[in-house]
Formats: structure tokens, C-alpha cells, sequence
């Protein structure tokens, strides 16, 4: 018998962790524990020993017992390895990754794991080699192209959005960094002159004076949030309540500094879903984006303002992602537990993501190859990639043709999830990109249906055998879906095809509204 002070190789480990929970634990799972500091690594002569008590503490620990239960759940299939659980937020939001919000992307350790040939000694197959070329015809944000720029590798991607195309074009680039703090700053100035004066902000002072009294008196902190827990209070409906209570000096406050709330028209996304005076400062600093002579500076300052945008909808804190109903005023907050307000500047969230997004240049700075990653606009089941790099004539032009593209890694639409072009409305609307919904694969739009899954599995199967002429005979093409209808086996078969594995991985860092166990699977195909 085992004592709990004995130490095990990797293989005498994984075979009495099977017995322990009375399923397979593979040589992989102990030495991944090892690898990622989940248990201690003890040498011997050169061998890798474990220590049992590890081990039970590991598996009955909160890490250990999720694994557990979402096997249970999802089958014993599920590769832990993938679940990336070791990871904090800011490393999967590393430099560049969080210049911009996007729904649907997935996490840049998940493309670093099957494009670098070393990230795990434990994957039996290499798939791309630095200098490759990697092609993701569902581009997105660009993940995929900013993690092969960090690896040594080549990258095309393709988007059928134009500003999904230059949020990806954005992170690749290369900055005078100095150059755009200037630029930044002198536009910074100019907004704070141009509100300077404004009825708004002296309005805006006095509400939050108001609104400070207020939620001292009837929010306390951190009582309330007790009471509330130890349900003493109804939260909804005292909430309710209070907000109503505080309508009044809110509509008095309005009416005294003139304040205009809602737009004349509304006639798009811009004219619905911002107040008047917060409408103004985005055409203003629109206006001098617009001056800057410097294309590939003015790029980069339009992502700040359009990320600035997407914070100062007319919305509450907690519905930035759903946008229900327009919020004209002030309203009970449950994220905050108190009375807040609508904004009425654009400001404070301008001068964050400036600086965010110019330290965030840096520190990617540091990481960069001298290899070559474009996104290109069009559709991937018809784009022809060589002839878009033969109008260039340059020296990438000259290495695509001497060595093609590797492979594939993408994550296709899932069906019926997401309209990729309307969660940017606003910027399609400042910006004046056309818009080519109705070329989205997959979209929310079209449901869930018989026909729907039909449009979705021609698309993707469209987009893999146009794609598969620029690529190499030996290619790999390695897709991220939730196949929860089962169609990838039918899109691999019609796009010539073949499933050789599957990487089922649990999705951990979800929403906090939907926290169930959930999985998506990587597709591994080649050709026949």
C-alpha cells in the first residue's frame, strides 16, 4: 500500500490517480500537473518523481474538483491540458489582445499551443515550423495573426468586415510610439477645451454631488450589501424604489442646466444609443482623427475612439453587452449596488484607452518578430490570396509563391450565435464602412433551423475549398467549433476532407451569466 509520504514516477502516478478516481489518468495529465506548478516536481537521478500527498491535495483542491466534475459532465475525452486553467485574465488579455472588444474570439494560448512546435512535449505532432505561413480565413480580431507574429511565423488572414480587418491590421502594426502620444495628447487637449465651458459638465458636478449624498444615505457600504445577502432586503424592489426617489432631483437638475438628453433623430445605431452631448465630443474628436496625416497613426487612434464608443453607450453597467432599452437617466445599479447615471462625456474613458493602448503597443514591442501578418478584406470562399500579394510585389509576394501556406487555424462562426456586424455598429456608422452583412456565415440573424444549418455548412465548406488551392500538398487545418449539431464531419466530406483528430477542450473563462460546463472541440483535418 502507498503511504501518503512515497514518491511516484509519472507512470505510477497516472496509474494510481486512475484508481484513486476511478477513471483514466494518462502519464499526460500527471506531467501537465508537473509542468504547471499544480504539483511539485521532485528529481531523482535524473527522474521526475511526485509526491502522493501532492496529488490527493491537488485532486480534492477547487482546480482538481472542477476537473473532475466537468468530466463527468462533458466525457472523459475532455482535454484538461486546454482548459488553460492556470491562467490569469491578463495573460489571456496580454499587450495587443485587448486593444479592442470582440465577441466569439478565442484565447491566443489556444493558437500558441498548436502552432509553436514546443509549447507541450506531450503533443505527438508538430504542425507549423517558425517561418511558415498560417492562414485564418475567419480572421476576426486578429489573434491569429498576432500570436504567429510572436513565433516566428507568417500569417494571412481574411475578414469579410471591414473593421474587423482594421482592428487586425491595427494590433499587427508597427507605431512611432512617441509620435502617437503627441497626437493623442493634442487631440486630449482639444476635447477638454471643448467641453471646458460646457452646461454639461457643471451639470454633471452637481449630480454626482447629489448622487454621492444620496447613495451614502440609502446605499451604505458595505451594510447594505450584507443586508442584501442575508436577505433582509429585497434588492429589486428597494432598488426600485430608491431610484424613483431620486428621479425627481435628477429631472430638476436637467431642467436647470438645459441639458438636451435624447438626440432629435434616430435614424441609426449612433442616434439610438448615445446621449446629445456625448454624440457631440465623438464627432468632434472624429473630426480631428480625421486630420491626422499620418495613415497608419490615424488607424490605430480610430481603434481608441472606437473602443471609447463601445463604453459610453446609453446603457447600464451591466447590460454593455446586450444593450436592452436606451438609458436616458438615473437608474438602480445591482453591479454597484447604488444609484448611477447615464454618461455624459466621453473623457475619462478616451484618456484610459489612450494610455492603455499605447503601453499595451509596447510591451508587444518587445515580443515582435521580423515575419509578416496581413488581414485582407473579402470573402473567403471566393478570394483569390495570391493575386492580392502580386499587386503588392513584395518581398512576401516573393516567399508565398516560393513555399504557399501552411495550413489553417481558424474558428469559423458557430451557428446562429453572433451578427459579427452588428456588435460594431457604432464604428460602421462613424467610420462609414460598408457594411456586407448578408456575407456573414452563420449569422444570429438566420437561427438555428434546417436551412440555416445547411447556409452554414456550405459556407464554411466553400471558404475550405477555396482556400485549399494556396495551400501545400501536406497541409493541416486545425478549426475551433462547438459542434453541438454535428456538421464538421459533413463540411470536412464536402470540402475534400478528412477528420484525422479531435482536441476536445474545456471553455473555463466564460460570462458570468453563463458559468455552465462547456466544451468546444479543434478539428484536425487534411486531405484525403
Amino acid at each position: 500500500m502507498i503511504n501518503s509520504f512515497e514518491l511516484l514516477t509519472i507512470k505510477q502516478a497516472s496509474e494510481w490517480a486512475t484508481e484513486y478516481l476511478h477513471r483514466n489518468v494518462t502519464p499526460s495529465n500527471i506531467s501537465y500537473l508537473v509542468q504547471y506548478g499544480k504539483i511539485k516536481k521532485i528529481g531523482e537521478n535524473g527522474k521526475t518523481l511526485v509526491n502522493i500527498g501532492d496529488l490527493k491535495r491537488y485532486y480534492q483542491s477547487y482546480h482538481g474538483q472542477r476537473e473532475i466534475d466537468w468530466k463527468a459532465k462533458l466525457g472523459e475525452d475532455l482535454n484538461w491540458v486546454l482548459s488553460f486553467d492556470y491562467l490569469k485574465e491578463a495573460d489571456t488579455t496580454k499587450h495587443v489582445h485587448r486593444l479592442h472588444p470582440y465577441k466569439g474570439k478565442f484565447i491566443p494560448q489556444l493558437v500558441e499551443y498548436f502552432l509553436d512546435a514546443h509549447t507541450d512535449s506531450f503533443k505527438k505532432e508538430v504542425y507549423f515550423q517558425k517561418g511558415d505561413i498560417v492562414l485564418d480565413p475567419f480572421c476576426g480580431s486578429g489573434t491569429t495573426l498576432v500570436q504567429a507574429n510572436e513565433l516566428g511565423i507568417n500569417a494571412i488572414g481574411i475578414d469579410v468586415s471591414a473593421f474587423n480587418v482594421m482592428i487586425s491590421n491595427a494590433k499587427i502594426g508597427k507605431y512611432n510610439l512617441a509620435e502617437l502620444r503627441r497626437e493623442v495628447n493634442k487631440i486630449t487637449c482639444a476635447l477638454n477645451k471643448f467641453i471646458s465651458d460646457s452646461n454639461t459638465v457643471k451639470f454633471e458636478t452637481h449630480l454626482l454631488a447629489e448622487l454621492q449624498k444620496f447613495n451614502n444615505r440609502n446605499f451604505p457600504s458595505p451594510k447594505f450589501r450584507y443586508q442584501v445577502e442575508r436577505g433582509e432586503i429585497n434588492e429589486e424592489k428597494y432598488g426600485k424604489e430608491q431610484a424613483e426617489l431620486f428621479l425627481p432631483i435628477y429631472l430638476k437638475l436637467v431642467k436647470q442646466y438645459e441639458i438636451q438628453l435624447k438626440q432629435k433623430k434616430c435614424d441609426n445605431f449612433l442616434d439610438k444609443w448615445y446621449l446629445q452631448h456625448i454624440r457631440a465630443e465623438i464627432e468632434f474628436v472624429h473630426d480631428l482623427v480625421e486630420k491626422v496625416k499620418d495613415s497608419n497613426l490615424k488607424k490605430i487612434i480610430k481603434i481608441i475612439l472606437s473602443r471609447t464608443m463601445r463604453s459610453c453607450r446609453a446603457t447600464t453597467h451591466s447590460d454593455l453587452a446586450t444593450l436592452k432599452e436606451p438609458i436616458t437617466a438615473t437608474y438602480y445599479c445591482s453591479k454597484h449596488g447604488k444609484i448611477c447615471k447615464p454618461l455624459f462625456s466621453i473623457l475619462s474613458w478616451w484618456e484610459r484607452y489612450s494610455e492603455d493602448t499605447i503601453l499595451r503597443l509596447a510591451d508587444f514591442d518587445k515580443l515582435r518578430t521580423d515575419t509578416f501578418q496581413k488581414c485582407l478584406t473579402g470573402d473567403a470562399r471566393t478570394i483569390n490570396i495570391f493575386s492580392k500579394f502580386r499587386r503588392a510585389r513584395n518581398k512576401f509576394d516573393v516567399l508565398l509563391k516560393k513555399q504557399k501556406i501552411k495550413g489553417i487555424f481558424s474558428s469559423p462562426p458557430y451557428v446562429g450565435l453572433i451578427n459579427y456586424h452588428e456588435q460594431h455598429a457604432y464604428a460602421y456608422d462613424l467610420f462609414d464602412f460598408e457594411r456586407k452583412d448578408k456575407l456573414e456565415i452563420g449569422p444570429l440573424s438566420n437561427g438555428h433551423g434546417y436551412e440555416a444549418k445547411k447556409s452554414y455548412v456550405q459556407g464554411v465548406s466553400d471558404v475550405l475549398n477555396n482556400c485549399k488551392k494556396f495551400l501545400t500538398e501536406d497541409y493541416h487545418v486545425l478549426l475551433v467549433a462547438n459542434d453541438k449539431y454535428n456538421l464538421y464531419p459533413i463540411i470536412a466530406e464536402k470540402a475534400g476532407m478528412k477528420i484525422v483528430n479531435q482536441f476536445k477542450r474545456p471553455v473555463l473563462n466564460r460570462t458570468e451569466r453563463d458559468k455552465g460546463a462547456y466544451s468546444e472541440v479543434i478539428f484536425h483535418l487534411k486531405g484525403k
